[in-house]
């Protein structure tokens, strides 16, 4: 990949709709008329991700005079999301885009973004914009954590804060869900339909779980506007995939080695996949127009994808971050932990993978460990390790789960479990610290500090490993492993580990 450098890079051009014209030459840029799009869809969660995957999905079909009347409406729930609101409102909402790939980059410019609604306490102004009959489709990227889900139950956690705040408070609600039950609310009293609500996180079950928390909501104020959104709603199922870092100086750095000032732009590999199912109960655009699939059967998809990728990150995160190797890229050249991560997929994950059309298991793990050791792709293994509360439990345990009940070997996982447990105390091996890289931290890090000395204690978070933790043949291989980890170091357990016939 040749290398950009600013000081042989034109002045950069600072991004608004006044200079599509006059961005570099080489750099993509709308040929559509950002005038005449109308809003169809709020998008709740206005990260990287988004803006590398479903934006581009719908930019690509506006370049092709398509879906004009879908454009997004972007928003947010929380006070941080007010410092991504300024970053693009004043570039009138373009982003560029920075496709990494092992032996070039390239950029274009998308715009199928037209606002950004004001961060509201009471989310007031959210709450309108989903109101209105025009706005058919409500999108979230909120992280797989923040669905307010019991882990004991699989239903809406209505003992949470922020949920009973929202049943306390419908019209002024604090969380996504209680905005779009609001705004659901008032688009029944008004006689007109429902929105599709359409989870873009990764979730197995994406679409069955917004439900079941949404209708969960307004039961426990109305409920007879619980059965209107189960009955006339519409939650498709999706699985998306594309590997985008966070932006940091390195990022905009290279965007002004381009030529263009953006202040948050966004790199990503050039890969990019996106299955949904085809029920959306106010239309929708021709996703598949421009390479999305649209099947009745995401499942096989999300589980192929959550197995292999998702929880294969966290195979390779914290190991990654133990032996203080910067990037997921580091972590496939390493000469231990790469034979770690395809012992671990080949002999206890493939296995509970099944096939999607034009793909098996195998094919699909290679094409991972092909992106994974894209070393243009700065994705840190600190990024892919956060919230490790809610991706091991979303990811690696279920995998677990379905060995120990095939009475399979679940050696590697549990090494996997251990070096988690190892990581969450806090100090890498060469002594340097761990920051707070969890919403749970400081409990998981006690936890972790006491498993130093007695393993188990680790296991002893119910709400993260219930009833695994009881099962004799996972624990005694996690003790052991976290025992080795501590005593030998991470790099030794993972050799003794792929040694093992």
């Amino acid at each position: 990949m040749d290398e950009l450098r600013d000081d042989l890079a034109p002045d950069p051009v600072p991004l608004s709709e006044a200079v599509l014209d006059h961005l570099p030459d080489g750099v993509g840029r709308p040929t559509y008329s950002r005038r005449r799009l109308t809003p169809g869809i709020v998008h709740i969660g206005l990260g990287n991700f988004h803006r590398a995957h479903q934006a581009w999905y719908l930019h690509r079909l506006m370049q092709m005079g398509e879906a004009l009347d879908w454009a997004i409406l972007g928003a947010g729930v929380r006070p941080y999301d007010s410092t991504m609101r300024e970053k693009l409102i004043v570039q009138d909402c373009l982003t560029t885009l920075i496709e990494l790939a092992p032996d070039h980059v390239s950029a274009e410019v998308i715009g199928p973004m037209i606002d950004y609604l004001p961060i509201e306490d009471h989310n007031g102004a959210l709450i309108r914009a989903m109101a209105d009959p025009t706005i058919r489709i409500v999108a979230l990227t909120i992280t797989e954590g923040g669905y307010y889900v019991d882990p004991k139950t699989g239903g809406l956690d209505a003992a949470h804060p922020d949920i009973r705040h929202d049943v306390q408070n419908p019209d002024r609600p604090r969380t996504a869900f209680g905005a779009m039950v609001a705004a659901l609310r008032l688009r029944r009293a008004a006689g007109q339909g429902p929105f599709t609500g359409l989870s873009c996180d990764n979730l197995s079950g994406s679409g069955a779980i917004l439900r079941e928390v949404l209708t969960g909501l307004a039961r426990l104020t109305d409920p007879a506007l619980a059965d209107w959104i189960d009955a006339e709603g519409a939650f498709p199922n999706s699985m998306v995939d594309c590997i985008v870092p966070a932006t940091g100086a390195a990022e905009l750095s290279l965007a002004r080695g381009l030529g263009i000032a953006d202040a948050a732009p966004v790199s990503h590999e050039n890969y990019r996949q996106w299955v949904l199912e085809d029920r959306f109960c106010a239309g929708r655009p021709d996703w598949d127009k421009v390479g999305a699939t649209f099947t009745e059967d995401v499942h096989a998809y999300e589980m192929m994808k959550i197995r292999v990728l998702n929880a294969g990150h966290q195979v390779l995160a914290n190991a990654g971050e133990l032996l203080s190797l910067a990037t997921i890229a580091d972590c496939m050249a390493d000469p231990t932990v790469a034979p770690f991560f395809r012992k671990v997929q080949t002999e206890e994950i493939l296995p509970y993978v099944d096939p999607v059309p034009g793909m098996a298991p195998e094919d699909y793990l290679n094409l991972v460990e092909r992106r994974f050791a894209n070393s243009a792709i700065r994705d840190t293994s600190r990024r892919v390790a956060f919230d490790g509360s809610s991706r091991h439990t979303g990811f690696v345990l279920p995998i677990l789960q379905d060995a120990l009940s095939a009475g399979a070997s679940v050696d590697g996982l549990a090494l996997v479990e251990a070096l988690w447990a190892r990581m969450c105390e806090g100090t890498r091996e060469d002594g340097t610290k761990i920051a707070a890289n969890d919403p749970r931290w400081s409990a998981i890090q006690k936890s972790a500090a006491a498993a130093k000395s007695r393993p188990r204690a680790w296991l002893e978070q119910s709400d993260i490993y219930g009833p695994i933790a009881n099962d004799d043949v996972f624990s005694t291989a996690f003790e052991r492993w976290l025992n080795m980890v501590w005593r030998d170091g991470a790099a030794e357990a993972m050799a003794t580990y792929v040694g093992r016939s």
